[in-house]
């Protein structure tokens, strides 16, 4: 099981050039089991790699979460843990009192997550995004906002000095599952409120339905994304070429 998410992942990280010499790499550790899957594959990754690189974990406490389990996972794995608390949930939900929580919470938590890494001298955050994210993203920027764009694999934050990677864009999320259960690991329940009451989740159900009706329409969507002759999106040329500090 892990030698196919680390093939995969390799896959990403050559293509858009994510891992450089003496990288210091911060996964978002989020305890979900997107984040958790990531940190062990870098971890295994971090093994064999053609260059040398430093892991750490940051964790954002939203407020009031038992992140325990993840402070037992990184003294296993024998990675640096930090765990921030925040004021987000509380910001969010009583304060703002959104009725659509999830962009101000994004924005929070990026905020929050870039300026720790960058305070504790990190030239890259990685990210548990995966290939069912991408394909629900990019349809949801058409569909909803009437454009057609998705997040990158790698970008530059100029205004943390730091460069985002989503080293698992490659990666299907069944296969993220499978894994969590094979090896048992340790996940925080999500505690937000709006968890599963969102409109990702309304389009990863429609994209469910809409692969039932036509067959591969979920690889297909993906297949557009990375169409480059036609989109610029993912890039594969433009997208290796950048690094913290142009």
């Amino acid at each position: 099981m892990m030698q196919k998410l680390l093939s995969k992942t390799r896959q990403a990280i050559n293509d858009f050039n994510m891992i450089e010499e003496n990288d210091k790499i911060a996964v978002g550790l989020s305890g979900g089991k997107d984040s958790v899957t990531l940190l062990h594959i870098l971890k295994n990754y971090q093994k064999f790699s053609p260059v040398k690189f430093e892991l750490i974990a940051i964790t954002l406490n939203p407020g009031g979460v038992d992140n325990g389990p993840l402070h037992e996972l990184c003294k296993n794995l024998e990675v640096p843990f930090y765990e921030v608390q925040t004021d987000i949930a509380k910001i969010v939900f009583d304060i703002r009192n959104e009725k659509n929580p999830c962009s101000l919470c994004a924005k929070l938590r990026r905020g929050a997550l870039n300026g720790t890494a960058q305070d504790l001298g990190c030239t890259k955050v990685a990210l548990g995004h995966h290939k069912d994210d991408a394909v629900e993203t990019f349809a949801m920027t058409m569909f909803y906002e009437g454009r057609i764009n998705c997040f990158s694999p790698k970008s530059y934050m100029e205004k943390f000095d730091v460069t985002i990677i989503r080293p698992m864009v490659y990666i299907d999320e069944y296969m993220i599952k499978r894994a969590v259960k094979t090896y048992n690991y340790p996940i925080i329940k999500n505690p937000c409120p709006a968890d599963g009451h969102t409109k990702r989740q309304d389009m990863k159900e429609l994209i469910k339905d809409l692969n039932n009706t036509f067959p591969n329409f979920k690889e297909k969507l993906f297949s557009a994304l990375n169409n480059s002759e036609q989109l610029f999106i993912w890039d594969k040329n433009e997208i290796a070429k950048i690094n913290s500090k142009e």
